[in-house]
Formats: C-alpha cells, structure tokens, sequence
C-alpha cells in the first residue's frame, strides 16, 4: 500500500511556528482578521508532570495588535463547553500598539474547566470585539516550563498521581530485567 499528503508549498504546516503562535489568524494569505492580529495566545497549565484540578481555572494569555484604523474593545470572550471566561474588565484596543493581557497581571482567566488538563491540548476561544466581531482560534495549553516557568503558577495546579509498582499474576512485584 502507498499513500501520499500533499499541502502545497505555502501551507502554515511547512512553516516553523512557536505552540503559541495564532496560526488560525491567516486568512486568505494574509495575517489577522478583519485588523486584529493575535501574534501570540497561550494558556498557562500546570508545572511538567501536574495537572489542573477538574473545575480549576487558568489564565489566558494575548499579544493583541490592532491595526484596523479604529479604536476596538475586546469585550468578552467564550470557551464553548470548556469552562467560564472572565474578563478583570472591556480591554482597549488603541491602534498599533501591541497589548499584552498578562502583564502585569493576567487580566482574563479561564474557570470551572470541565476537566483536568495536563498540557498539550487546545481549547477554542471565541473573542468578541466591539467593532471587529467575533474572532474564533484554537488556543494551546502550555506547561510552566521554559520559557513559562517564571510566570505565577496556575491556581488550583495538583501534582500529577506517583506510580506504584503493579503485581503481577503471580502475586510478585514486576521488575524490569536487564538484557
């Protein structure tokens, strides 16, 4: 059996591209949406090797661009069936200038998460701006490594489950054998 995949030579795939970075903002070979550029969009998860607790919250992270000509508002933001966005209050949106929604505090957290999460996955966000409408992107979650190990822990983070060492059928302890 054979099988082939083709993107084409201009495909987001063939690019190289941090986790965080918005890809979903390209559209029709331009980058942003209707003048919102989102450079950079992270989730911040547990430490490597935790979890976030079931109905736990973490913060949002967003370089948000506008280069619209116009004055905007991010006003709110939803997460479909992952849990409540709330927003510390409306983020002004002046034109050109980059605004970090993180620093010097996180101003957007996600909360009541209907499940743990580890790391790795992506969660649709829906950001609703005054003027630009509603801009949809699959948001990653980051483990607190790297690059993020400095940011504040994400509340309610636990330690991932140890390990124990399971019986086998004969009642002893399973070990590893050297070859």
């Amino acid at each position: 059996m054979l099988a082939g995949c083709g993107a084409g030579f201009d495909a987001t795939t063939n690019q190289p591209y941090a986790p965080n970075e918005a890809q979903v903002l390209i559209e029709k070979g331009a980058y942003g949406t209707r003048g919102i550029h989102i450079p950079q969009a992270f989730i911040l998860g547990p430490d490597p090797g935790a979890q976030l607790a079931w109905r736990g919250s973490a913060p949002v992270y967003l370089n948000i661009l506008n280069k619209s000509g116009t004055p905007d508002t991010l006003q709110k933001i939803t997460a479909s069936n992952m849990g409540e966005v709330k927003i510390t209050a409306p983020i002004q949106l002046p034109v050109g200038r980059l605004v970090n929604t993180g620093k010097p505090t996180p101003q957007i957290m996600l909360e009541s998460i209907p499940k743990s999460l580890r790391g790795g996955e992506s969660i649709k966000l829906d950001l609703q701006f005054a003027n630009a409408g509603v801009v949809s992107l699959h948001v990653p979650v980051v483990t607190r490594s790297r690059e993020y190990k400095d940011y504040p822990p994400a509340p309610n983070a636990t330690p991932a489950p140890t390990p124990s060492p399971t019986p086998s059928a004969t009642g002893e302890e399973a070990t590893e054998e050297a070859h």
